[in-house]
């Protein structure tokens, strides 16, 4: 090799050694944005036909459980006054005592009445005897008139003196009947079998006739009685679950004195209307309470056993869409394109609802749709389907065991 090649070389390696440097700065540069363009695409491709979950209406439960609160009230409550004015003179029960209809709670002293109705049953004495001289002189006056022994008007004034002095008996008759009504209401007696929940007297207390229902306090009240071997709960039922109540409708209780105990009811009757002003059914359901676990004023909770001959199809609440027009959901057709229907809901079941109308079973509903899909839009579905059954998540309901009676 001559000294003269070796510049030569040099030359030609300079050249060599730039191009390469350029193709790796050149590559640098554009392999990245080769990569973030293709991902562009691919996320742009993604958008244009998002994936998306479906899932298939079922058959909605036969059974639905519906809790309200309820007050607990007696069967039967009354208020017990005076008939009948005077002084107490014994009283025999107090508070939480149990008495049976007919019991003598107290005795009222009425002397001022008790000579009133001696008075009276003079007085009828008085008249019955002068009925029955105004009679047999009126029966002689008829006898002498058929011989025409007197004139006809004499023996018609007999007839119209004994008819008076009648009705001056029966009058006098009347008022003993009266006072002695009064008289009995000397004792105070209990209407009912129960429990008297209040004592208002004591021996030589003043007491009028009637006292003043209804205002605070009872004014005048003697006793109050409560009839708590059974009771009634009142509840007022939503219109949209109104139909489903009847009487024989399950329903059990619980109440938080007891946790865990169940009290069996029976619807036993509602108001048969709507409540205008709260939108809700009057309902009384009757429980047996023979071992006074349940007390009159206490809270519960009543759980309906709502029940459907003919159930419809359910979906999850996220698969549904509050449009302005109407609750609607988005459903894939054949062609994987969207299609927008407006439903109607039914019954709640919580994260499902009752669908009343607007699907037929077999659709494809797109489960948690995007706020933005639009009719027509091309979607792509997901491979596994998201579960669409409430029933497949939880049993429905059922109703109390007889054997946890209260």
């Amino acid at each position: 090799m001559t000294t003269s090649d070796t510049p030569s070389r040099h030359r030609l390696k300079l050249p060599i050694a730039l191009a390469c440097i350029a193709a790796a700065l050149l590559a640098i540069g554009i392999v990245p944005r080769l990569a973030a363009s293709a991902a562009l695409t691919k996320q742009v491709d993604a958008q244009r036909e998002p994936t998306v979950e479906v899932v298939a209406p079922r058959r909605a439960p036969t059974s639905q459980e519906l809790l309200l609160p309820g007050s607990v009230t007696p069967y039967a409550d009354a208020s017990i006054y005076a008939r009948t004015s005077g002084y107490i003179r014994h009283w025999y029960t107090d508070i939480g005592a149990k008495v049976k209809a007919g019991q003598t709670l107290a005795d009222i002293e009425t002397p001022e009445l008790d000579a009133q109705l001696k008075q009276a049953r003079a007085d009828e004495a008085a008249a019955q005897a002068n009925y029955d001289y105004a009679a047999s002189t009126a029966k002689r006056w008829q006898t002498m008139l058929q011989t025409q022994s007197v004139s006809q008007q004499d023996a018609e004034t007999k007839t119209s003196d004994m008819q008076a002095k009648r009705a001056a008996l029966e009058a006098a008759q009347a008022n003993v009947a009266r006072l002695s009504e009064l008289v009995s209401y000397e004792k105070v007696t209990a209407p009912f079998d129960g429990v008297v929940t209040a004592r208002n007297v004591d021996v030589g207390a003043l007491v009028t006739a009637g006292g003043s229902p209804g205002l605070a306090g009872n004014p005048g009240e003697l006793f109050h009685i409560e009839q708590t071997d059974k009771l009634r709960i009142f509840v007022n039922v939503p219109q949209d679950d109104a139909a489903y109540v009847t009487p024989g409708t399950q329903v059990y209780l619980t109440t938080q004195q007891y946790p865990g105990r169940q009290f069996s009811a029976t619807v036993a009757r509602s108001a048969g209307a709507i409540d205008p002003v709260s939108r809700t059914l009057r309902v009384e359901i009757d429980v047996d309470n023979g071992d006074n676990a349940l007390m009159p004023g206490a809270y519960a909770q009543v759980h309906l056993a709502l029940q459907t001959t003919h159930p419809e199809l359910e979906l999850p609440v996220s698969a549904l869409l509050f449009r302005p027009d109407g609750v609607t959901v988005a459903m894939v057709g054949s062609d994987n394109k969207v299609r927008l229907g407006r439903v109607t809901i039914g019954r709640d079941f919580g994260t499902f609802v009752e669908i009343a109308t607007g699907v037929s079973g077999g659709e494809r509903v797109i489960d948690n749709p995007g706020d933005a899909i639009v009719d027509g839009e091309a979607v792509r579905v997901a491979a596994t389907p998201a579960p669409a059954s409430a029933q497949a998540q939880a049993p429905a309901p059922a109703p109390a065991p007889a054997g946890k009676q209260g």
